[in-house]
């Protein structure tokens, strides 16, 4: 990013600067800032500081005290703009400009091979490279530059949707706030990327937690994530953590310019991005021309894993070719054009000490396995579920045996199995119980289920975790409670049930320990918000069994209102997308039962949003919009992005998440990008506008 000359100049200017007694001056602000933008590069990019910590900290207070006095010349990516107010923990939700995708995984080198035919096959033999980095083990985000200033930082969510961390992204130093894309033609551009916590960091952060008697994190990753949603920006900068961007999902050129051929190549696109300022892994990534090249690379890579500053669970092999990767293509979960190659489960030995046995919120009883603690992986476990009676008499495990365990990809501990030819004679078999460990109710496992369960819905710990599991994120979202406060307020007494959610009492709650008057006001917020949920969220919250989101969602595109379900028959049911026997036997089941019944009315009564998706012209078989699809992109002016999906599902339309030839309606918004140029080039897609949008939604097609 900068030349030997601009390294000098620089250098020069620093020592300037800290042998400088008085203040600076106006003419000396820019060059300061810059100063202080380049020693954030060396340190936390290139890894190779050229001034000691003491000597940056002295520029940077320099600047600070400077525009203490000039607050009328801060600028939005000046170094002293990091650090933003505190956050209200109530993240807004932002749509990606593209999808972030999973990638499709694999285990083995015969996989890869087979995957390298099909590549092979639409390059149509072509010359083909493959660009191999790391599978960098953190927290993915999305960040936006418009105009080369830094706009927003999106958490990866459900891949479409994510939540805007852009204050506390902003206190990560290899992460500039203003990157010099314009000299590459390019206005506006979306890219990839992993926040991380190095392994040095996350085990300076866990001594000072240990010293200070707090709790100490987990592992690397999940302190990365974790960091991304504290509420105060200023406690992020102080985890240490750290970005790799390494993919660029979307451009949109100046007007008139001409593409970099750097845009041409996966390889050139991350040598872009260094060029810019960021840190991309070019030094951890290579070009092959061949998968047997690809296949050893990894194999290196596995051997030295440990040695590497940061966790990686992998590779990621990806076609060079840019034109490629369009061609090929994406399915509506991975992209075509890459594959993870995940590295083999680590693994330890321990002795199971004892069995626990867990209630879920559908009465299901899971037996834990309590180990003696040992590290895998970065991670201490002690506690690994054993799933069901069934697994437990497959693998012939008894308490007091020495186990053999591994956390498969990296993150899920698992007993692989009980080392047999080590027992002493003292170990004992795991006796499954007959009664609930809970509430004593008999037990009963279903026929043609191995899963052992608790019929008694008023069992308490079944109540507890239907309670959590409704105010959980994909549910009714209800941040602010949380299953801590949950269980709280049950052994409390303030809650019994979920519509008591809804009439707590909250002078009683203002009296405990860390509920001041904003955590209750945050509470309150949070509850009264909850009630205008999509029809969706209420019945994934309401916990019927088998039914998980996407089920939940076509219910509610099928009904004007909650109630009409309970007239739904089983054949009715088993009539919609995706639901077989077995799941409309249970919401059948459901909206039979008079205790369901119960319960819904009391959820009414607090003014729970009811309403499905289904409007009147449905119900009528005259939706103007069945068959069409839509597609958004760029920035509307007068609606938001969600409203208009909504408005287009209510008419019976479907939104893509892609151009291609399945789609009908592109809306393009203000800066639409490829998505644009894309449905262009197809010419069978109506590209209209978001005035023309609207003129339809108002003027429905007869």
């Amino acid at each position: 990013m900068y030349t030997p000359d601009q390294i000098k100049t620089l250098q020069a200017q620093s020592a300037n600067f800290l042998q400088a007694a008085t203040t600076i001056t106006d003419n000396e602000l820019d060059a300061l800032r810059r100063v202080l933008r380049f020693h954030e590069y060396r340190y936390y990019v290139a890894d190779n500081p050229l001034i000691s910590d003491e000597e940056y900290d002295r520029l940077y207070k320099k600047l600070e005290a400077y525009e203490a006095a000039r607050p009328d010349l801060i600028t939005s990516d000046s170094p002293t703009q990091r650090v933003g107010a505190n956050l209200t923990g109530q993240f807004e939700t932002i749509r990606h400009l593209v999808p972030m995708l999973s990638l499709e995984n694999s285990y083995n080198a015969a996989d890869l091979v087979d995957w390298d035919k099909k590549v092979q096959e639409a390059s149509k033999g072509g010359h083909l490279r493959y660009s191999v980095e790391p599978k960098f083990d953190g927290a993915s985000i999305s960040l936006l530059y418009e105009d080369d200033q830094l706009i927003r930082a999106v958490t990866r969510g459900d891949g479409i949707e994510g939540e805007d961390v852009t204050a506390n992204i902003r206190q990560i130093r290899s992460v500039p706030l203003s990157a010099p894309f314009a000299t590459y033609g390019i206005q506006q551009i979306e890219i990839r990327g992993e926040v991380m916590m190095s392994k040095v960091s996350f085990q300076k952060f866990n001594d000072k937690q240990t010293e200070a008697g707090l709790q100490v994190l987990a592992n690397p990753r999940n302190a990365a994530s974790g960091s991304l949603r504290l509420k105060d920006p200023a406690a992020v900068r102080h985890r240490g953590l750290d970005a790799f961007l390494y993919h660029i999902s979307s451009v949109v050129l100046i007007e008139g310019k001409k593409p970099t051929q750097l845009l041409d190549t996966h390889s050139g696109n991350l040598a872009l991005l260094w060029k810019c300022g960021l840190r991309s892994p070019t030094k951890e990534s290579e070009i092959f021309d061949t998968m047997d090249a690809v296949i050893s690379h990894v194999g290196d890579f596995e051997a030295m894993r440990d040695s590497l500053p940061y966790e990686i669970d992998g590779m990621v092999i990806k076609v060079d070719s840019i034109a490629l990767q369009e061609a090929l293509g994406m399915t509506s979960h991975h992209p075509r054009w890459a594959m993870a190659y995940k590295f083999k489960a680590r693994q330890a030995t321990s002795t199971i000490e004892t069995v626990e046995f867990q209630v879920g919120r559908t009465g299901a009883i899971t037996p834990v396995a309590k180990i003696t603690p040992v590290a895998l992986g970065g991670v201490t476990i002690s506690s690994i579920s054993l799933f069901n009676e069934d697994i437990i008499k497959e693998k012939e495990l008894r308490i007091g045996d020495q186990v053999l365990v591994e956390r498969a990809g990296d993150v899920i501990p698992n007993i692989v199995k009980a080392l047999t030819e080590l027992r002493k004679g003292t170990e004992t078999p795991i006796v499954f119980p007959e009664n609930c460990p809970v509430c004593q109710a008999p037990l009963h496992k279903p026929e043609g289920e191995s899963v052992w369960r608790c019929i008694n819905p008023y069992c308490e710990a079944q109540v507890v975790e239907r309670m959590i599991h409704f105010v959980s994120k994909d549910a009714m979202d209800i941040r602010s409670f949380g299953e801590a406060n949950v269980r709280k307020f049950y052994k409390l007494g303030f809650l019994k049930d979920i519509p008591g959610i809804y009439s707590l009492d909250l002078e009683r709650i203002a009296q405990l320990e860390g509920f001041g008057k904003r955590s209750l006001e945050n509470l309150v917020s949070a509850i009264e918000k909850s009630k205008t949920q999509p029809l969706y969220r209420l019945i994934f919250g309401l916990g019927i069994r088998f039914v998980g989101e996407t089920t939940a969602k076509v219910l509610a595109k099928k009904v004007a209102a909650l109630w009409e379900l309970k007239d739904f028959s089983q054949e009715d049911l088993m009539e919609l997308e995706d639901i077989g026997p077995k799941v409309a036997g249970s919401i059948y089941e459901f909206f039979q039962a008079p205790e369901s019944i119960a319960l819904l009315q009391r959820l009414e009564a607090e003014g729970l949003n009811f309403k499905g998706q289904k409007t009147t012209l449905q119900q009528e078989g005259t939706s103007p919009f069945e068959g069409l699809t839509f597609l958004f992109t760029g920035t509307l002016e007068h609606l938001k992005r969600n409203d208009a999906e909504a408005m287009v599902e209510a008419k019976g339309g479907k939104i893509l998440s892609g151009v291609s030839a399945k789609l009908n309606y592109l809306v393009a918004g203000a800066a639409a990008g490829s998505k644009l140029e894309k449905a262009k080039k197809l010419n069978t897609v109506n590209i209209i506008s978001e005035q023309e949008f609207i003129t339809m939604v108002n003027e429905p097609r007869p």
